[in-house]
């Protein structure tokens, strides 16, 4: 299990994450979401032990983590910015890892490229942007970590082996009960992957929850009256967004759905429906800020 408890983190005089707190329970994969610069990389380094929190601490099956070698054998961190050694084969990565995690199988490895159809013996400087990112995750996979810290691990993949990367992931979860942190802006990416989201904002956590509870709680109802209805009429209900066009209305709404659905019958609509959100919605509702005008803009 990973714990993240009341951790802030500085580079001199900015504050990347302030009193943050969070737990990755065993066999879950927890999404990490937010626009570029929120800090994903940040607490993803800081959970990895690579910084040190002024603030609070990580703690990885109860022990601290920074200057701890000996659970750091048992966490991979794929950064977003692939590193190799100059003119190495994937061979001889899966050598220099073989040296550091004890718990590394060259079956896993022999396996996983064949999977991805890469060649072991290949300098991986010659690979596209899209094969280093699948020979990083062949190379965590074969340490068999028990903690996997995954920046952006999708990005460049195409879609073919971006779902074979899902697949082995949910698989490995479910044999090894690992804990995953995978952190993307990607939010298509997440959707059908993790069971736990974290929506992370300029230094706090703004959401963090099951994805099952998400679903529960939160709903799109499109209604419409044979009468004029505004944004006044509806001030009992609990929402994010508000679309008038005519008389069609369009709303998210949160808490307990089947209540506020039996609520709206009552107001005797021509028209009721209600459809799940996605994570991109949940994510746009939570982000939402200030509107700005753009018709004029290029005028």
């Amino acid at each position: 299990m990973i714990d993240v408890i009341d951790v802030t983190k500085k580079f001199g005089r900015f504050t990347a994450i302030s009193d943050l707190s969070l737990t990755v329970h065993q066999a879950s994969i927890y999404g990490l979401v937010g626009f570029n610069g929120a800090g994903k990389t940040t607490l993803l380094k800081t959970i990895a032990g690579i910084y040190r929190p002024e603030k609070g601490i990580v703690r990885v099956n109860a022990e601290n983590i920074f200057d701890n070698a000996k659970m750091k054998q048992h966490l991979f961190y794929m950064p977003d910015e692939l590193y190799f050694q100059a003119y190495a084969t994937l061979r001889r990565m899966a050598h220099f890892y073989k040296s550091y995690y004890p718990n590394f199988r060259e079956k896993t490895f022999q396996e996983l490229t064949k999977i991805f159809a890469l060649d072991p013996n290949k300098k991986i400087n010659s690979f596209s942007k899209g094969m280093r990112r699948q020979a990083e995750l062949v190379l965590c996979l074969s340490t068999h970590p028990d903690f996997l810290l995954l920046d952006e691990s999708f990005d460049g993949l195409d879609p073919a082996k971006r779902n074979v990367a899902k697949k082995l992931l949910i698989e490995y979860v479910a044999e090894c009960g690992a804990s995953v942190i995978i952190s993307s802006h990607n939010l298509h990416e997440l959707e059908d992957l993790c069971d736990h989201v974290g929506l992370l904002d300029g230094r706090k956590l703004m959401l963090d929850c099951a994805v099952d509870d998400i679903s529960a709680s939160r709903c799109k109802f499109r209604v419409a009256f044979d009468r004029e209805m505004n944004r006044a009429d509806f001030s009992g209900f609990t929402f994010k967004r508000f679309i008038k066009d005519g008389r069609l209305i369009t709303f998210t709404a949160q808490g307990d759905i089947q209540e506020q659905e039996e609520r709206l019958r009552a107001m005797n609509p021509i028209l009721l429906e209600s459809f799940p959100l996605s994570l991109e919605e949940i994510f746009m509702d939570e982000m939402e800020g200030e509107e700005h005008d753009y018709s004029e803009i290029f005028q």
